[in-house]
């Protein structure tokens, strides 16, 4: 039965890439445009705020890139062209399109939210853009929807406190991985800073590499330009790929 749950999710993640990359269906049939949900509850879904346009336009904004640094950690990735990677929490695209950029047009990036209205964003902003190497992905909250071993980098950035077992979504991230892929997460310290979440919503980085052993991952480098974030780079132990 979760054999069969599983790949009915991912066959629905595929129509979903299917239409945001191409308009269409696999059968040629026009796809439909669904309306974008408004997220429920005073505090939005997902802990997104209740306010979704203006938080949409806050993650897209050049502002962020002072202290975020986009072009410096996408360079500090390592990707060649051709490769495939994936940005988890990709949102509205901030990462998406330098990833998209970094791999070539031979190359492919997955972009996974399991917010409606950030598919949609980004659904917009690669069509505007004219990018064709991205697929969207409307995943659930404990599962990104990915292929195994179909990434060969992934790529979190200020999502990981989300998942509701972290654990467990960082061993199908594992999963997801090509033989030498890597994960990285990048996310707050744990303590208090210019700008951020609350503290009682970050994970520190310690806390994090412990659930990454668990699940698997050991710690390969660590750049250290970020000024309020810490930048880890994982892989798969030998341990786990025997798994």
């Amino acid at each position: 039965m979760r054999v069969r749950w599983r790949a009915a999710a991912w066959a629905a993640a595929i129509a979903i890439a299917w239409a945001a990359l191409f308009g269409a269906r696999p059968g040629g049939e026009a796809a439909a445009q669904r309306p974008s949900p408004v997220p429920s509850g005073e505090e939005g879904q997902y802990g997104n705020p209740p306010d979704l346009d203006t938080y949409i336009a806050q993650l897209s904004s050049p502002a962020r890139d002072a202290w975020q640094k986009p072009d410096q950690v996408v360079a500090a990735l390592g990707l060649k062209r051709g490769q495939t990677a994936c940005d988890i929490g990709s949102g509205p695209g901030y990462f998406t399109l330098r990833l998209a950029r970094a791999v070539g047009p031979k190359g492919f990036v997955y972009a996974v939210d399991v917010e409606a209205r950030m598919v949609q964003a980004l659904r917009d902003r690669l069509d505007k853009a004219g990018v064709r190497n991205v697929a969207p992905v409307l995943a659930v909250a404990d599962d990104p929807l990915l292929p195994p071993s179909a990434c060969d980098l992934i790529l979190v950035v200020d999502t990981y406190h989300h998942f509701p077992d972290r654990t467990a979504y960082l061993e199908r991230l594992r999963r997801a991985l090509k033989p030498g892929g890597e994960i990285v997460n990048i996310d707050y310290h744990r303590k208090p800073t210019p700008i951020g979440p609350p503290l009682d919503h970050r994970v520190a980085r310690e806390t994090f590499l412990d659930e990454a052993k668990a699940a698997g991952l050991a710690l390969v480098r660590e750049p250290g330009f970020l000024p309020y974030q810490y930048f880890v780079v994982l892989r798969a132990t030998k341990a786990s790929r025997k798994g």
